[in-house]
């Protein structure tokens, strides 16, 4: 046996992330597996990615490249302030500033904006001049948000167009999924909230969105415009055992996916990316994200 595979996991990850990390990951590690005293490290690498708008870029989300800001790249900032214990007023206040300059008539903002069109991006981002706004972006954004209790005039807009979409959603896709869970795991109205979870979690395997046995992926069509093998597993929507989509899935089927998460952790001690790789840098800067995901979500559920 490889004597690197003897180590426990999250040693294994360590390596991996003092070898192959951006700054931002090392740190975001030794915040939340007790190396660091507080989030003030965490927070200044986050800063070097900050806009003069107080808005994020400069690829701090990998696969969004350029200075220009962008509201996914808001999302990632904002779950970072959130682990480097800076969600409050003074941090959160800029982002949704600058999020009002750019939300529609809707109440949400796009994933990308038209200023992305001028750098580098993936095919999956397409630039268009006047984008409507979507779940996808607005749901991530929200769930730190609200939990922040921060109040702020962008805010009750944005959970009415998140509600609005929510209800909406009927043919959609595995992200789309994941982003409207982040919202309604923080959802004012927590009745409401559960209510459609539920509805979500039977949209979900009618649709048939989550690899519930990773033996069997020739079981589970992939997305459209996905990448050969991006699948969702259970541990996706339920990153935790409190998350709203526990519920969705049995003992078993989670136990499985757990024991793929564990497995799929590669020889340097990361783990892969799913998703399409269009750029060896881009790959390269989420691999560590990706890893710290993993063993998040491991620890989670008592497997670290």
């Amino acid at each position: 046996m490889n004597a690197n595979k003897t180590r426990p996991i999250t040693d294994r990850a360590e390596t991996f992330l003092w070898t192959s990390g951006r700054v931002l990951e090392q740190r975001r590690f030794e915040v939340l597996f007790g190396r660091a005293p507080d989030g003030s490290g965490l927070a200044a690498a986050l800063a070097a990615y900050r806009t003069g708008d107080g808005a994020y870029a400069y690829g701090l989300e990998p696969d969004i490249r350029g200075p220009e800001p962008q509201p996914l790249t808001a999302a990632t900032a904002l779950t970072i302030l959130e682990d480097a214990g800076r969600l409050d007023a003074a941090s959160v206040t800029p982002v949704l500033d600058w999020l009002s300059t750019v939300t529609t008539a809707e109440g949400g903002v796009p994933a990308v904006l038209p200023t992305l069109g001028a750098y580098p991006r993936p095919p999956w981002l397409p630039v268009t001049v006047e984008p409507a706004a979507d779940v996808l972006s607005t749901g991530q954004i929200l769930g730190p948000v609200l939990r922040s209790g921060v109040t702020h005039p962008w805010i009750p807009g944005a959970v009415e167009f998140a509600r609005r979409g929510v209800e909406a959603m009927e043919q959609t896709h595995p992200y789309g999924v994941e982003s409207a869970l982040m919202f309604l795991e923080s959802a004012p109205d927590r009745a409401w909230a559960r209510e459609q979870a539920d509805r979500l979690g039977k949209l979900l395997r009618e649709q048939r969105m989550v690899l519930l046995d990773p033996a069997h992926p020739e079981d589970t069509p992939v997305a459209p415009g996905y990448a050969p093998g991006e699948y969702h597993l259970p541990y996706d929507y339920a990153p935790s055992p409190d998350s709203l989509a526990r519920a969705w899935f049995s003992d078993e089927e989670m136990r499985r996916s757990l024991d793929h998460l564990a497995a799929s952790q590669d020889p340097d001690g990361g783990w892969p990316i799913t998703w399409a790789k269009w750029s060896a840098t881009t790959e390269v800067e989420a691999r560590p994200g990706a890893t710290v995901k993993a063993l998040r979500v491991l620890r989670a559920y008592g497997r670290l």
